[in-house]
């Protein structure tokens, strides 16, 4: 039996270009970019299509780019009848996946995670910290080795992608010698990654507390579709959503958990929507048996509604 499972990218994703394609052939696709230019005063489809990479590279542009993108491309495939049995996002993503699930209003979501991407920008100077990312080397591994290193400062395990890649945050020079660390413990290679701040780490606690505040104006509904959170790998429930969110901004993302209760609960096909494959290409390293497809342009589409029907 097919069981879908929706799955949404996070910040790193974005290229400039996204989304035009199916705005240029779908007037759901055009309806949301149009919708989100009036709530945020510019037009975010001409920062997708046309802007410099600098440009849509901010960290407060990136968020309802890419948010706006995504559920541009899921209006296309809901057009299609397609449903899912559960959703999840990847950090930012994961705004997408309530916007999709009926819980939150895209009217909501969008000034939301451009606000979300300022504070998260503006918490730490720049400089202070950064990210990197640590294959071949085991979870428990990796945490002795942020232990280790924490002497120096703040380090924590910001992402547990898939097995064998899991991705630190902090200050730099802690980052710098947990990585050292971890080549120690046999990690196959370390890489510094090129992002403006350490996202997912408790120097983030002051954007969280802001976010917080956000989050006090605005309603969640019931949700249409259950949507599985990054800070606790399960499915969320109403009353908790706010705390989650702001704990998701300074906690560790579980991706490769997230996956792994999917998987447990019957999903069998998992769709990529939005800009990029980074999430389908996690997917399968966690599963190789798993059936992955991605929606972002027009091929994409027709790859996945073909899948879609032939699947037995």
């Amino acid at each position: 039996m097919k069981k879908i499972g929706f799955i949404f990218p996070g910040q790193g994703s974005q290229y400039v270009g996204m989304g035009m394609e199916l705005y240029n052939n779908f007037s759901e696709s055009r309806e949301v970019f149009n919708k989100a230019d009036k709530l945020l005063g510019f037009k975010i489809s001409s920062l997708c299509f046309s802007a410099s990479k600098e440009d849509l590279d901010k960290t407060e542009n990136t968020q309802p780019a890419i948010l706006t993108t995504s559920l541009a491309v899921l209006k296309v495939i809901e057009k299609y009848g397609i449903k899912p049995s559960a959703a999840a996002g990847l950090s930012l993503g994961e705004y997408t996946a309530l916007v999709s699930s009926g819980a939150l209003d895209f009217e909501d979501a969008v000034p939301l995670v451009k606000k979300r991407g300022k504070y998260m920008q503006e918490s730490v100077p720049e400089g202070k910290g950064t990210m990197a990312a640590i294959i071949g080397l085991g979870s428990e591994a990796v945490c002795d080795a942020c232990r280790e290193a924490s002497s120096l400062g703040i380090v924590q395990i910001a992402n547990y992608n898939c097995p064998g890649q899991i991705v630190i945050s902090g200050e730099v020079k802690a980052v710098e010698y947990a990585m050292k660390i971890s080549e120690n413990k046999g990690a196959l290679k370390t890489v510094k990654l090129a992002v403006s701040g350490p996202f997912h780490s408790s120097m983030l606690k002051s954007a969280a507390l802001k976010l917080e505040k956000e989050l006090e104006s605005i309603c969640f509904k019931d949700f249409n579709t259950k949507v599985i959170s990054n800070v606790t790998a399960d499915y969320m429930e109403k009353e908790f959503i706010k705390d989650i969110l702001k704990q998701q901004v300074m906690s560790s993302v579980k991706w490769e958990q997230t996956i792994n209760k999917m998987l447990q609960d019957g999903i069998n096909i998992f769709i990529e929507i939005g800009p990029g494959k980074t999430l389908s290409a996690l997917v399968k390293k966690i599963n190789r048996k798993a059936l992955v497809a991605n929606v972002e342009d027009l091929q994409s589409l027709n790859k996945t509604l073909n899948l879609l029907e032939n699947y037995k």
